[in-house]
């Protein structure tokens, strides 16, 4: 009788145990969705072009920031970025061969933070950088200790290279403009393969807290997807971008990306117009998966309880400004990018905003505030700031400012190399190259939100007042001076 009178009270102190554990059932899971050069070209962001029900779904039911900035638009410092919480110049990473590793070896990622915290750790497709499109099926440029699972799908499209359309033909298919409208359904393609073995490890952990990247490499180029895709965006429905006469005249040599010096890489404008063509595909074909995504959690019971990340390593270019194609700009094209969050109701007592949010914001918040919204404990040393604020009234008094850098190599353009720094205030983008002494550019987003009219190169007197008060706040953030440690010329 004693014996039995023990069993509740042993039963009593296992759940107090488990309360109090780092782990509970209902610590929220993270599904951390990254999207390979993908621009504002969605629904929810306002162009009408874009076919994306999923994603649109998606900002509607959380918070769309339309005013987030990567750090370095490229995507190995990017993404580094992003997964240490620090800017470009604390982890030394500016070009596609550099690990942050190499400068701050014992540094805590997002995903070590959560897998301290108690969480399954895992990885399919592309979180960190991959040489696309030869490493597909590989780690990449993985970081091991970021994961305890990682899960490498090799489709189709790696096999079919030889029928992809190269309209740049000196130019490898991974760095030129070109595409395939492929045979076969979503699920051959790698990333359909990458939704497959996602939601393959959602149903595997749906017991136990679990953070879980998912990165498409699409719309990367080579634009590959099915031949569905294509036929949803007509030719005869695509359009590039405008720009006025001389737009070019009052741009520094410098903001002009080395592998795209030169308007539309001189290509014709029938074979760019297959080109937009081609990555609204992606585009469409990436949503798709996306939404797989989303129904998965809805059927597996796991949407009440899991925080979704949804965001691109970068920006993108589709000809603007009189012909800039892919990323490596300071233009906003480039610097900003998507980013939606939805925070479940169960993870605290609060009522979760939803809706668009203007604020500026930064994607080194990415990490202060995912370990904020799911009580997880994180280095104090994050460069960002957490966007729980935001996420709870998006329209909440907030004062943002975001810093972009990218780094040019000496060519037969510039003489050495040049360090580019901007900063984009909730007015105004200000940006350095060369801590100006290779050129300076100020863009009114009250009057100019395409950046056609630098102001800097007539300054009147509120314009030089605007730079005083801009140029120490970016240099407080990136000192725009050439960096000392190993930089790959060829790898920018």
């Amino acid at each position: 009788m004693y014996c039995f009178r023990l069993i509740p009270a042993c039963l009593l102190a296992l759940l107090l145990w488990w309360v109090n554990s780092p782990v509970q059932a209902q610590s929220p899971n993270v599904l951390f969705i990254a999207v390979d050069d993908l621009a504002s070209t969605l629904g929810c962001y306002g162009d009408l072009v874009a076919k994306t029900p999923h994603i649109d779904r998606l900002a509607e039911s959380g918070v769309c920031f339309r005013h987030a900035y990567n750090q370095l638009p490229l995507c190995n410092p990017t993404r580094a970025s992003v997964m240490t919480g620090l800017r470009p110049d604390r982890i030394k990473v500016y070009d596609l061969d550099r690990h942050f590793r190499d400068e701050i070896p014992d540094v805590v990622t997002l995903s070590q933070s959560f897998q301290q915290a108690g969480y399954f750790a895992g990885r399919v497709g592309k979180i960190y950088h991959y040489n696309v499109p030869a490493s597909i099926g590989t780690d990449g440029f993985d970081d091991p200790p970021s994961w305890q699972v990682t899960v490498n799908p090799k489709g189709r499209d790696t096999t079919e290279e030889h029928l992809i359309f190269n309209a740049e033909p000196h130019r490898k298919i991974s760095a030129a403009l070109s595409w395939l409208a492929a045979e076969g359904g979503d699920e051959e393609q790698t990333d359909g393969m990458i939704a497959t073995e996602a939601i393959r490890l959602m149903r595997e952990k749906k017991e136990q807290p679990f953070f879980l990247g998912v990165g498409f490499f699409r719309p990367h180029t080579p634009y590959v997807a099915p031949k569905k895709y294509f036929d949803m965006y007509p030719l005869e429905s695509m359009r590039l971008p405008y720009a006025p006469e001389g737009d070019r005249q009052d741009i520094p040599t410098a903001a002009f990306a080395h592998n795209c010096p030169i308007p539309n890489y001189g290509l014709d404008e029938a074979t760019l117009l297959q080109a937009t063509q081609a990555y609204y595909a992606c585009v469409s074909f990436i949503d798709a998966q996306v939404g797989r995504l989303l129904d998965a959690l809805d059927e597996l019971g796991l949407a009440e309880n899991t925080i979704v990340v949804f965001w691109s390593d970068h920006g993108y270019h589709l000809g603007e400004h009189d012909g800039i194609w892919q990323k490596r700009t300071l233009f906003e094209e480039a610097a900003q990018a998507p980013l939606i969050v939805r925070a479940p109701l169960s993870v605290t007592e609060n009522q979760w905003g939803r809706g668009d949010c203007d604020a500026i914001v930064e994607f080194v918040d990415i990490y202060p505030t995912l370990v904020d919204i799911a009580g997880v404990e994180a280095p104090s040393n994050l460069d960002g700031k957490s966007l729980q604020p935001l996420l709870q009234n998006p329209h909440a008094e907030w004062d943002g400012e975001a810093i972009t850098q990218i780094l040019r190599p000496a060519d037969d353009r510039l003489a050495e190399p040049v360090m580019g720094c901007s900063i984009r205030t909730q007015r105004y983008r200000y940006t350095e190259w060369g801590e100006g002494k290779h050129g300076v550019e100020l863009y009114d987003h009250h009057s100019d939100p395409n950046e056609f009219h630098n102001l800097r190169t007539d300054p009147d007197a509120k314009v030089q007042s605007v730079i005083r008060e801009l140029r120490p706040r970016l240099r407080a953030k990136a000192s725009g001076k050439t960096p000392t440690v190993p930089v790959n010329p060829s790898r920018l």
